[in-house]
């Protein structure tokens, strides 16, 4: 067992509360760009859809897996790569998706569906490609994941906020329109500030882990972005929604696998330290990339 199994991040039960409340408003925020209508554009054009949804339950977890094997992390680092392999994407994708010139109505679909099935997909697909983990066993006393559980969690910070979000939209829509952007911008912005302060009260164990974490992070999004992108590229989709799959891919929400992390693995110092900087360099890896597509025309 390495040493960075057997680290602990602090995290008091006000600041899990505080984290759930986050999340559910950082959902609400989601939803209130979301309408009954982009469900349809899964019947009108299904082929984008299916491609993204199998990068997001399958390809993703897999490429994960491989990169455990291949650089063989601390088995609570692995467990926590796996666990963000299962997160649903994040929300910050919709943001980039048009930034990047994409479709961002595939992207506002596609982040739908996995935040709407993450009650029970996050929980099943970490389930299933977490017992694959090399000396996981070493570990099994240390964690706790009763399954009907994960589920509730899920549904209360993520499913319900966000069809409250949706009903709102569609029977207020005024409303709406003048409550997004600011609801928007706050919730994001006091979600970094909490990701940002649950660092620094840890910064001791990150700083002294560090060297295990940051290059490992960096490889993982990266090749999530890559495997979305050639995967599409593969099926021969238009540019624009090739883009839009490999930021789909390659953003993912991290809050959530913290907030899980919390509840159900007693705050794992590899896990809850992967998940953390997973957090931040989603918001720095994807933006670049964003932004060199952004000066190329997508067709």
């Amino acid at each position: 067992m390495n040493e960075i199994d057997l680290v602990h991040v602090h995290f008091n039960p006000q600041s899990l509360q505080l984290l759930n409340v986050l999340l559910g408003f950082l959902m609400f925020g989601v939803a209130l760009d979301i309408r009954l209508s982009d469900f349809r554009n899964v019947l009108k054009t299904p082929g984008p859809v299916l491609v993204g949804i199998f990068c997001q339950y399958f390809l993703f977890p897999f490429l994960t897996l491989m990169i455990i094997y291949a650089v063989r992390p601390p088995t609570s680092v692995a467990l926590g790569m796996v666990l963000v392999s299962a997160c649903p994407s994040g929300n910050m994708a919709n943001y980039l998706t048009h930034r990047a010139n994409a479709n961002v109505a595939l992207s506002v679909t596609l982040n739908s569906i996995t935040v709407l099935f993450a009650s029970v997909s996050t929980p099943l697909v970490y389930s299933i490609w977490s017992q694959y983990v090399p000396d996981r066993q070493s570990l099994m006393q240390e964690i706790n994941i009763p399954f009907l559980q994960m589920v509730l969690i899920i549904l209360q910070v993520i499913v319900l906020p966000l069809l409250l979000g949706m009903l709102l939209t569609n029977r207020y829509p005024m409303l709406v329109q003048k409550i997004k952007k600011p609801v928007s911008t706050l919730s994001l912005l006091v979600f970094i500030a909490f990701l940002v302060g649950a660092v620094v009260a840890n910064r001791n164990n990150i700083v002294q882990h560090l060297d295990k974490i940051f290059w490992l992070v960096v490889l993982h999004n990266a090749l999530a972005l890559l495997m979305g992108y050639l995967t599409a590229k593969l099926f021969r989709l238009s540019e624009a929604d090739t883009r839009t799959i490999a930021i789909e891919s390659g953003v993912h929400n991290t809050g959530l696998g913290l907030l899980l992390i919390f509840n159900f693995f007693n705050g794992l110092g590899g896990m809850a330290m992967i998940a953390a900087f997973w957090g931040i360099w989603d918001l720095i890896a994807p933006f670049f990339l964003v932004e060199f597509w952004r000066r190329r025309k997508s067709t």
